[in-house]
């Protein structure tokens, strides 16, 4: 028997329903919300003034939208799911044009470095994303914060409350389309995003893939996703006092070598966290993300995908730490430990990867910890049954993982 669909996990809030239902009203949704890349293009084009991007070292990204078009026209999006999706295309186009432009006037901008940037990475809901807000209190990292990096070049006649503005526009949409969003993830204009989110505009990484449930021939390009994420970082440093970067994002697991490439003093700092409770919260994620834009998720096949990936992903690292075949230097971040004590896990991660906590950032994570809200936006609670896991079956599978990681059972 298949999983619950996600039409009777979860009530669509009433503009999204009604919204959704002007598409039959006219015809069908892409008569509604069009999507046409030589259009989106030239809008682009007109919109910012500038005549041609230019080239940031991606390669084919005109190629990669046209493909990623013809995904989004096959498949199955519903009004609001194409709007969000045209909206997403079009200001990445103008951000690619405006950072082009940005980096003719300002050559200099192309020889910054971006140096041993700090990474966090790991599967869902294995304490990325507390660990990413408390290293991001150090006074010597600098994080990705969502209306920098989604408007690294604010447009001309705009200011910085447009540019606050326009992020939160499309970073708060979210949960306005399903509430229960936010007790998932928390997106907002002043908090510190995802790698995934600032790439978007090569159109070769895996947020296009996260959020389309069939991108069609459209396939993803590491190198260049990973090439444009080092333009974004660039731009946004460029003029300002020296500090390493803090980055994160699940997906890392899958590219830790192709990320090393690509920064090889990266320090990168790995949570842990009993598969039984992680692999299903990766599978809930990706199908809320997905039931934003269509009504049609495949949460069987979703299961399957990913669990195969991340414990292909989380045991191969396994290995490959023990034998001493990967290459990078590593800290590492029980669930468990984390939740215990936050100050002692970060203190033990910062000495594996040879930083040290400063007192100022000791006490900034204590004052973080006492004001802030535990359960904001509700609880997000599941088994593993729930999205179509054996917990057992899941810590048998990942054993050299569990093993390797000490990675505790919570069941008990």
């Amino acid at each position: 028997m298949g999983l619950t669909p996600m039409g009777e996990r979860y009530r669509r809030p009433d503009w999204v329903r009604r919204v959704n239902a002007m598409g039959l009203a006219v015809g069908g949704t892409r008569r509604l919300v069009p999507l046409d890349a030589g259009e989106m293009i030239d809008h682009a084009r007109r919109s910012t003034g500038i005549a041609a991007p230019a080239d940031l070292g991606d390669g084919d990204w005109e190629g990669r939208l046209r493909s990623l078009v013809d995904g989004v026209n096959g498949s199955d999006l519903h009004v609001v799911g194409r709007l969000m999706t045209r909206e997403e295309m079009l200001r990445c186009l103008r951000t690619r044009f405006l950072v082009g432009e940005r980096r003719r006037q300002e050559p200099a901008i192309a020889e910054e470095v971006i140096e041993a940037p700090v990474v966090v990475t790991g599967p869902a809901r294995s304490g990325t994303t507390i660990l990413f807000e408390l290293l991001g209190l150090d006074p010597g990292l600098r994080t990705p914060i969502a209306s920098e990096v989604l408007h690294p070049v604010v447009p001309a006649g705009s200011s910085d409350d447009d540019r606050r503005a326009m992020t939160e526009a499309e970073q708060e949409l979210w949960a306005d389309v399903q509430p229960e969003f936010a007790a998932i993830h928390e997106l907002r204009a002043d908090l510190p995003v995802e790698c995934i989110t600032l790439t978007a505009p090569s159109f070769a990484g895996s947020h296009w893939s996260m959020v389309l449930t069939d991108p069609g021939a459209w396939v993803p390009d590491v190198a260049a996703d990973l090439a444009f994420h080092r333009t974004v970082l660039q731009t946004v440093q460029y003029g300002r006092p020296a500090r390493r970067w803090l980055l994160k994002t699940p997906g890392y697991v899958f590219i830790l070598d192709d990320l090393l490439t690509a920064y090889p003093d990266a320090c990168v700092i790995l949570t842990h966290r009993d598969p039984a409770r992680t692999m299903p919260s990766t599978v809930s994620t990706t199908a809320m993300v997905q039931w934003l834009r269509t009504d049609r998720v495949d949460l069987d096949g979703l299961s399957q995908i990913i669990g195969m990936l991340f414990s292909d992903a989380l045991n191969t690292i396994a290995r490959r730490r023990y034998a001493g075949s990967l290459p990078g230097t590593y800290g590492d971040v029980r669930f468990a430990d984390l939740m215990a004590d936050p100050t002692a896990a970060i203190v033990a991660a910062y000495e594996s990867i040879g930083r040290e906590l400063s007192d100022g950032h000791r006490r900034a994570i204590n004052r973080y910890l006492l004001a802030k809200p535990r359960g904001k936006h509700g609880a997000h609670r599941y088994t593993a049954e729930d999205w179509g896991f054996d917990g057992a079956a899941l810590r048998t599978d990942l054993a050299d993982y569990i093993t390797y990681f000490a990675v505790p059972n919570e069941d008990g």
